[in-house]
């Protein structure tokens, strides 16, 4: 498997790796345009843009998108991050340039039908019915706006449901205008791809575009604080989050390994200490996400509101334990379930193609897998328990609670056990 990665004239970059023996291919392109790059008064509209994109363009209608490739037995979709914005396709090797003229058409040439933008703004309003509806997800949305408030990171990426009413057609060009220019795009692709067949068909479908002048996103300030939610459910939600390394942080191994110990799986701290020995729990698990200048490890459970407080004391304790004896083998483990996460992963043309288009956002180049493995290795035992101590000790936080939560320990009580 050979990964090639070129370059057009105007910042438009495309990244392959052919994988033999396949039929089919994943192409997307990810555009460097999230929810951390809107505006207060935008907070939902890179949302917005992905959906309206399949809503119809100069050429084709929304149903003649989704027929140009159902039709040859392909899946079509996209998804927001707070970083960027992914429009992909999983197609048969024969129809891998149909695939890239879909997305390229959906990209270019959007018509943003009023009628459609009223359809899909109604689509989107109960879509974020469902989020607040879903206690498990929208306590994560709180969590990061308490860590970093009044910034765009810590803003949903569904967005508030006043600006979703208010965006019109100029506001989705405006946003288009600003962030889809070809530098910030990135062509990926995976499976029974041709290198040099994409590039001249990228070069005729998107060569012709003018470079624009980037728009950063602020830098992110992690500043913690506590969002308590009371309300009549059958579980209390509990979500603990502390500021982490970013992707590019020589410490973001250590913080991934950290949090599979920690509570990674059955055979984590958490899951059998809470969960197993004292069954205080249904869920419980550790994970740590990385941005391009910060990171959150996030501890989050699900159990009754008479016990939430022995869970978050626990939660606590375990972390300050981790920092004191966490033990090579353990260490071990969380480096073999990591890389056999990222392997196993690989397997697929659109895991691939996610790697290869985030490694070239990071880093403009895509480091071989090997080079990850022993980055992954070379993680010691001293290295987690240095972090553990500083989440433990030291660390911004930020809490979340949601449900019957009125005695639950508060944000400065977890913060007293910290350093008790």
């Amino acid at each position: 498997m050979t990964v090639q990665l070129a370059t057009l004239s105007n910042g438009f970059r495309i990244v392959t790796e052919h994988m033999p023996g396949l039929q089919s291919a994943s192409i997307g392109i990810w555009v460097g345009a999230g929810g951390r790059h809107e505006r207060v008064e935008q907070n939902g509209i890179a949302h917005f843009l992905e959906h309206m994109a399949f809503k119809g363009t100069k050429t084709r209608s929304a149903l003649q998108i989704a027929e140009a490739i159902e039709d040859v037995g392909g899946y079509i979709n996209a998804y927001t991050s707070r970083e960027v914005t992914a429009y992909y396709v999983r197609v048969l090797e024969a129809d891998v340039g149909l695939g890239l003229d879909v997305i390229a058409d959906i990209l270019r040439n959007p018509v943003f039908d009023p009628r459609e933008i009223e359809t899909e703004r109604h689509v989107i309003l109960q879509e974020i019915g469902q989020a607040l509806d879903t206690p498990d997800d929208v306590i994560f949305d709180w969590l990061q706006e308490k860590a970093y408030p009044d910034q765009s990171i810590g803003r949903t990426i569904l967005g508030e449901a006043s600006n979703v009413n208010g965006f019109g057609r100029d506001d989705l060009a405006r946003f288009v205008k600003e962030h889809y220019g070809p530098n910030q795009m990135i062509l990926s692709a995976a499976g029974a791809v041709d290198h040099d067949a994409l590039v001249a068909q990228a070069e005729a479908l998107f060569g012709d575009m003018a470079r624009r002048d980037a728009d950063n996103a602020d830098d992110a300030r992690f500043a913690g604080g506590e969002s308590r939610n009371e309300k009549a459910l059958e579980q209390a939600h509990f979500a603990l989050a502390f500021e982490s390394p970013g992707y590019r942080d020589p410490q973001f191994y250590t913080a991934q390994v950290y949090s599979i110990a920690l509570g990674g799986g059955m055979s984590s701290r958490l899951f059998q200490e809470v969960r197993e020995k004292r069954g205080l729990c249904y869920s419980i698990f550790a994970t740590t996400g990385a941005y391009a200048d910060t990171g959150m490890t996030t501890i989050y459970a699900g159990t009754s509101g008479a016990e939430l407080g022995e869970l978050a004391h626990i939660t606590i304790d375990e972390m300050k334990r981790a920092a004191q004896d966490m033990s090579p083998e353990e260490v071990a483990r969380a480096r073999a379930q990591m890389k056999a996460g990222l392997l196993m992963g690989l397997e697929s043309p659109s895991s691939r193609a996610e790697r290869l288009a985030r490694m070239v956002q990071i880093w403009g180049s895509v480091p071989p897998v090997e080079d990850t493995v022993a980055r992954i290795d070379s993680v010691t035992t001293g290295d987690v328990k240095a972090f553990a101590e500083h989440l433990a000790g030291t660390a911004p936080a930020a809490l979340a609670l949601y449900g019957p939560v009125a005695g639950a320990p508060g944000l400065g009580e977890l913060q007293a056990r910290r350093v008790a």
